[in-house]
């Protein structure tokens, strides 16, 4: 689960890494080709294109990732989204001005290089303010792998814990069983014990009676005799 947390993590990365790179290529391209006539404008434009494109596509992977992640971390990055989304379509209508300028018309350029101008000075500081958002939301994303890191090793040793405290408990269980077992042998061995004491003791009086008896009748025997 850790490691798919942090691929996930790194796809994040790389595709808002690249989006940013692809959008500062396009916003390069869009200042160029304003200055193109003819072919060349139309091969450039064919390029910014064929960027938005790709650059669509990251947003749409970078979308389903963020869907995918931990609420905390998929608001943030869901904002971020937004933003990126904003500035793609500055982009776009960026290269829609530049698609439809006639070189014929001086004073429209002139307008339309001052609206990109402003246009363009705008999306520098909304790309700034992305990479600031990147880069923090980079470090809270670490900190939360980090955390979960963390919660990860402790919910292992926890578990090894159990497991330690779990078999010890078996060992006492034996050991308590094999007591029992000795108590109970102690406790016959004692009975048997008693019951060879009593017999003992009874056979010391039967041998006593047999020895007064033997004596009494040797008393009688040589008092008749004797007499």
């Amino acid at each position: 689960m850790l490691l798919r947390l942090e691929e996930e993590g790194e796809d994040e990365r790389g595709y808002e890494r690249r989006y940013c790179e692809i959008s500062a290529s396009l916003s390069k391209k869009c200042t160029a080709s304003g200055a193109l006539d003819g072919e060349q404008k139309k091969q450039k434009i064919n390029e910014i294109k064929a960027g938005i494109e790709e650059a669509e596509s990251l947003i749409r992977k970078m979308d389903l990732e963020a869907r995918s992640l931990q609420p905390n971390v998929k608001a943030v990055l869901l904002a971020k989204l937004r933003e990126y989304k904003s500035d793609l379509n500055n982009l776009k209508n960026e290269v829609k001005r530049v698609s439809s300028a006639n070189p014929s018309q001086a004073a429209r350029d002139e307008l339309l290089e001052s609206g990109m101008a402003d246009a363009l000075t705008v999306s520098a500081d909304q790309r700034a303010r992305l990479m600031q958002s990147t880069e923090r939301l980079n470090k809270s994303s670490d900190r939360i792998r980090e955390s979960r890191r963390t919660m990860l090793e402790t919910e292992d040793l926890g578990v090894s814990i159990l497991q330690d405290l779990h078999q010890q408990r078996q060992s006492l269980l034996h050991a308590h069983n094999t007591l029992h077992g000795v108590d109970e042998n102690i406790g016959r061995s004692k009975r048997i014990l008693t019951s060879m004491s009593r017999r003992m003791s009874k056979n010391k009086w039967i041998i006593a009676a047999v020895i007064i008896v033997l004596v009494i009748a040797i008393v009688l025997i040589l008092y008749f005799k004797l007499r």
